[in-house]
């Protein structure tokens, strides 16, 4: 394999244009470029995010085998690759001088690439992410299921959805970057344009959040999900994520997918209750000569959530 086989650019649509199909052809897996990419495509009117954005496709045979994009933010997020095919690429990219703050891949790619990227730079890599990767395989509503139901979240609910939100973040240590009266900063978050559920009880009181990302590619993604520290433990958060789960699945997903913290067993215990099933690990890791300011962390976090607990 050849450094010149990675095909570098900084327009989107040109990208989507070449490695769109290969984006598509694994939706679960490739489900945060797909949302990543898109958000990019839609908010291209910030010049200066679409000036800092790089993409790359590798080709092979005339087809693209894996990509990356670099965000605004600084760091890396890469499709599966061979341990080879991670080391050429690092070793290109800083042969090109480039410098990120950080990479986030599947387990073997991440650790492959930062340890090539440690041998050229001699910046040793810091883990600071982990994460399981679910699909849905059979939905399995919880049984027994909790007295309510669900109710999709609308206008008058934005105020609720905020504060939950904002202690989601609390809980899995985000950096609670969302606003209740500035929609700038709600849009520019993570959560902004999500579409959330409450599950309420038979009053009408809600109990749990769980929203859902636009389809993409055939894709959906569950995030976040949240419960009240107070209220755990009686079954309304499963009873949520399932109704969000039902309902991707009405609107047309194919792959209905989301990610839980490896040292949360109760959440992951309790989607595979309800049908999801392990697809992947996923790691991150930061690099200290391009140390993110809290902007950037809190995008890579942004991009890449935890769960809590249910």
């Amino acid at each position: 394999m050849r450094p010149d086989d990675w095909q570098l650019t900084y327009d989107v649509d040109d990208f989507l244009a070449r490695a769109g199909h290969f984006l598509r052809s694994r939706p679960a897996l490739h489900n945060t470029p797909l949302t990543d990419i898109e958000k990019l495509r839609t908010r291209r009117a910030d010049a200066h995010d679409a000036a800092s954005t790089v993409f790359g496709r590798l080709e092979s045979e005339g087809e693209v085998r894996a990509v990356f994009y670099r965000t605004p933010r600084g760091y890396l997020s890469i499709t599966p690759l061979s341990a080879e095919q991670a080391d050429v690429l690092a070793t290109h990219l800083a042969g090109l001088g480039h410098s990120p703050s950080g990479v986030i891949a599947d387990h073997d790619t991440a650790t492959a690439f930062a340890n090539t990227w440690q041998r050229h730079t001699g910046v040793a890599p810091t883990p600071f992410w982990r994460t399981h990767l679910y699909r849905l395989g059979t939905l399995t509503p919880p049984q027994p299921r909790p007295e309510g139901r669900g109710r999709i979240a609308d206008g008058k609910d934005h105020e609720q959805v905020v504060r939950w939100c904002r202690e989601f973040c609390v809980d899995v240590g985000e950096q609670p970057s969302i606003d209740l009266i500035d929609a700038g900063s709600w849009a520019d978050s993570r959560f902004g344009g999500r579409h959330f559920t409450f599950w309420e009880t038979p009053d009408g009181i809600p109990v749990s959040m769980a929203a859902a990302t636009s389809i993409v590619g055939g894709m959906i993604r569950v995030d976040p999900v949240y419960t009240p520290a107070h209220l755990r433990g009686r079954g309304y958060a499963g009873a949520v994520t399932a109704e969000v789960s039902r309902a991707a699945l009405a609107a047309g997903a194919t792959d209905v997918v989301l990610f839980t913290d490896p040292a949360n067993p109760t959440s992951n215990a309790l989607y595979q209750r309800i049908g999801y099933v392990h697809v992947a690990d996923f790691t991150g890791y930061g690099f200290s000569c391009g140390t993110p300011g809290l902007g950037e962390e809190r995008d890579r976090r942004r991009a890449h959530p935890r769960e809590t607990n249910p």
